[in-house]
C-alpha cells in the first residue's frame, strides 16, 4: 500500500507542477503579446505620420503645378483676346474702306450709264450717217456693199496667199539650211562608210550544156522526162533553138536553183528517167534547205548578230534566192543593216539593235506560205513570234509606215532602206512601169493652168515645168512648185525624191536683116 501511495502522491505532485508551469508560461506569453502589440501600434503611428506628410507634400506640389497651368492658360487666352481685338479693328477698317469704295463705284456706275446713253445716241447718229454714206458710195461706184465686200475679200485672200507662200518658202529654206545640213552629213557619211556590191537577178536561169544532143535526152520519150522534171520542181523548162542552153523559168528563185542543180546532177550522171529525176530532185531540195540554213548562220556570224531563232536564221538564208526590183534581197538587207548601224552610231543610238532590225526588215518577203498581208506586217509578226525586242519589231513593221513608229530605230531603218534602194544601179524597174511613172509626172504638171510644157528628166528624179511669164507671176510660180511637190508626194510612189523646178522666163526675139 505504501508504494502505491507514494506513486499517487508523486503523480499528483507532477500534475500540480505542470499546472503551475503552464500558468506561468501563459502569463509570460500574454505579457510578450502585449509588448509586441504595443510596439506594432507605435510603428503604425510613425508610418501613419510619414504617409500623412508625404500626402501633404504631394498635394502641395500638385496644387503648384495646377496653379502654373491655370496661369499659362490665362496668358494664352489673354493673347488670343488681344489678337481677336486687333482683327476686329482691322475688319472694321476694311469694312469702312469697302463701304467707301462701294459708294465710289455707285457714283462711277451712274456716270457710265450717263456716258453710255450718250454713246448710244452717237452710235445711232453714226449708223444713220454710215448708211447714207454707203448709199452714196453705191451710187457713185455702181456696186452694192456685198459686191464690194466680195472683191475686197478676194483681194485680201490673194495677198494673204502670196504672203503665206513667201513665208513658207522662207521657212523651208531656213529649215533646209539649219536642219538638213546635219542630216545630209550623217547620210553621206553613212553611205561613204558602207560599201556593197550590186547584185541583179532575173526570173529565168540559163543552164548551159555541152551539146544539143543532151536536149533530146532531157526531153525523153514523148516528153516524159521533161514533164517529170517540171512536176517535181515546179519550174517551166524551155528547150528551144538556143544553142547549148536550156532556159529555166519561174518566179521562185529557190525552185529555179533546185531545178538547175538537179539538172546538172542528172546530166553529169547520165541516167535520166522519171524515177531518177524524182530521187535527184528530192536530194537537191534537202541540199538547198541545208545550204539555206548555212547561209543564214554565216550571214549572222559575218554581221555579228547573235541569239536569233533558228527559223529566222533560215529565212535570212532564204533571202539569198529572192530579189526585189532586180536587187538581191540578202545583199540589200546586209546593206541596210550596215547603213543602219552606222547611222545609229552617228545619232548616239545602239548600233547593234539598228543592225539587227536592218537585217530583219524584209524577212516578210520570204515566208513559206503567201498570206495576203504587206511584207512589213508579215516580218513584224515573225519577229514578234520569235521574241525579238520591241524596238526591232516596231522598226520592221513601220519601215513602210503600215504601223506607227514608236522608236527612233524605225525612221533609221526606213531611211537606210530608201538609201539602199534609191542609189544608182541598185534596182531595176520594168520598162512599162518606168515609162508610166514618167508620163504620170508630166501629166500632173500639165493639169495646172499656166503650164506650157513639163519634162521628167534624170530618170524621173527631177520634173521641170515651164510656165508662161504673162500667165503667172513669180510668187505664183513658187506656189505652183510647192503645190506640185505635195501632190506628187501624196499621189505617187517612187524611190528617193523628185525635184520640182518651175521655170518662168520672158524671151525677146528679133531678127537682123
Amino acid at each position: 500500500m505504501e508504494p502505491l501511495f507514494y506513486v499517487i502522491v508523486g503523480i499528483l505532485g507532477l500534475g500540480v507542477g505542470i499546472l503551475i508551469s503552464t500558468t506561468l508560461l501563459k502569463k509570460a506569453i500574454e505579457k510578450k503579446s502585449q509588448h509586441v502589440i504595443k510596439n506594432a501600434e507605435s510603428d503604425a503611428e510613425v508610418i501613419k505620420k510619414d504617409k500623412i506628410l508625404q500626402a501633404k507634400e504631394k498635394f502641395i506640389q500638385l496644387k503648384a503645378e495646377h496653379e502654373k497651368f491655370i496661369q499659362e492658360k490665362n496668358q494664352v487666352i489673354h493673347q488670343s483676346e488681344i489678337r481677336v481685338k486687333q482683327k476686329e479693328g482691322s475688319l472694321s477698317q476694311k469694312l469702312e474702306e469697302f463701304n467707301r469704295k462701294q459708294s465710289e463705284l455707285d457714283s462711277i456706275r451712274e456716270n457710265l450709264n450717263t456716258q453710255l446713253e450718250i454713246v448710244n445716241k452717237k452710235q445711232d447718229e453714226l449708223s444713220k450717217a454710215h448708211k447714207i454714206h454707203v448709199e452714196k458710195l453705191e451710187v457713185i461706184s455702181g456696186l452694192s456693199a456685198e459686191e464690194a465686200k466680195a472683191q475686197l475679200t478676194e483681194n485680201l485672200v490673194a495677198e494673204a496667199r502670196t504672203e503665206a507662200m513667201s513665208q513658207i518658202n522662207d521657212i523651208v529654206d531656213e529649215a533646209k539650211l539649219t536642219a538638213n545640213n546635219d542630216a545630209k552629213k550623217i547620210v553621206i557619211e553613212t553611205i561613204q562608210r558602207t560599201a556593197t556590191e550590186n547584185a541583179i537577178e532575173n526570173t529565168v536561169s540559163i543552164f548551159n550544156i555541152e551539146s544539143d544532143e543532151l536536149k533530146g535526152r532531157i526531153i525523153g520519150r514523148e516528153g516524159r522526162n521533161i514533164r517529170a522534171l517540171e512536176a517535181a520542181t515546179g519550174i517551166e523548162i524551155i528547150i528551144d533553138d538556143t544553142p547549148e542552153a536550156i532556159i529555166l523559168s519561174g518566179f521562185d528563185p529557190v525552185r529555179r536553183e533546185i531545178a538547175r542543180l538537179a539538172l546538172h546532177k542528172l546530166v553529169t550522171d547520165g541516167r535520166i528517167h522519171p524515177a531518177r529525176i524524182e530521187e535527184v530532185v528530192a536530194k537537191t531540195k534537202k541540199q538547198i534547205e541545208q545550204e539555206i540554213i548555212e547561209i543564214g548562220k554565216k550571214t549572222c556570224i559575218d554581221m555579228g548578230i547573235h541569239g536569233l531563232h533558228h527559223e529566222i536564221v533560215r529565212l535570212i538564208g532564204k533571202m539569198k534566192y529572192r530579189s526585189s526590183y532586180g536587187q538581191n534581197l540578202l545583199q540589200h538587207s546586209r546593206e541596210v543593216a550596215n547603213l543602219s548601224a552606222t547611222m545609229a552610231s552617228e545619232l548616239g543610238l545602239n548600233p547593234k539593235i539598228a543592225k539587227r532590225a536592218g537585217l530583219l526588215h524584209d524577212i516578210g518577203k520570204v515566208p513559206d506560205n503567201e498570206p495576203e498581208l504587206p511584207h512589213a506586217i508579215i516580218g513584224m509578226k515573225f519577229a514578234e513570234k520569235y521574241k525579238e525586242k520591241p524596238e526591232v519589231v516596231n522598226a520592221i513593221g513601220a519601215h513602210h509606215e503600215e504601223i506607227e513608229m514608236t522608236s527612233l530605230f524605225a525612221p533609221i531603218i526606213q531611211t537606210c532602206d530608201a538609201i539602199s534602194g534609191a542609189r544608182p544601179g541598185a534596182r531595176r524597174e520594168v520598162v512599162e512601169a518606168y515609162l508610166q511613172r514618167l508620163n504620170e509626172l508630166e501629166s500632173i504638171a500639165l493639169a495646172y493652168p499656166g503650164v506650157i510644157k513639163s519634162y521628167a528628166i534624170h530618170a524621173g528624179r527631177e520634173l521641170r515645168v515651164i510656165v508662161g511669164a504673162e500667165k503667172m507671176s513669180d510668187n505664183e510660180a513658187n506656189e505652183l512648185s510647192f503645190t506640185l511637190s505635195k501632190k506628187i508626194q501624196e499621189e505617187m510612189t517612187y524611190p528617193g525624191q523628185v525635184k520640182i523646178t518651175v521655170i518662168r522666163e520672158t524671151r525677146a526675139v528679133s531678127y537682123a536683116k
